[in-house]
């Protein structure tokens, strides 16, 4: 059974850093995209941050220069750092894997062509 499980997240004031764990078990992903994504209440699921197996990434533009998604060199951590955190990015994070061969391309990050999904970390920024 896949399991995908969340930590890291917390309570920060503005201008804060938080590091999101995600770590894997039951799935050995290798060509696989693995991505984060948040939801704010009230609001729609986003895409935050995606990474391949040749570790291209692509964010969201409203995280560019403030988030970095990265991965443990057996793919099985996932992790993404935020940085310089605002009240907006306060949501819940979900770690999510492809499920199949992905490549990262240009755009929005699309939360239906992933299969295998985390239970989320609650984000919590104070101005």
């Amino acid at each position: 059974q896949v399991q995908l499980m969340e930590s890291g997240g917390g309570s920060v004031q503005a201008g804060g850093s938080l590091r999101l764990s995600c770590a894997a078990s039951g799935y050995t992903i290798s060509n696989d995209c693995v991505a984060w994504f948040r939801q704010a209440p009230g609001k729609e699921r986003e895409g935050v941050a995606i990474i391949d197996s040749d570790s291209r990434t692509n964010y969201v533009g409203s995280v560019m220069g403030r988030f970095t998604i990265s991965q443990d060199n057996a793919r099985s951590t996932l992790y993404l750092q935020m940085d310089n955190l605002k009240p907006e990015d306060t949501a819940v994070y979900y770690c999510a894997v492809s499920g199949w061969r992905c490549r990262v391309v240009a755009g929005p990050i699309d939360g239906a062509a992933f299969r295998y999904w985390g239970q989320g970390t609650q984000v919590t920024v104070s101005s």
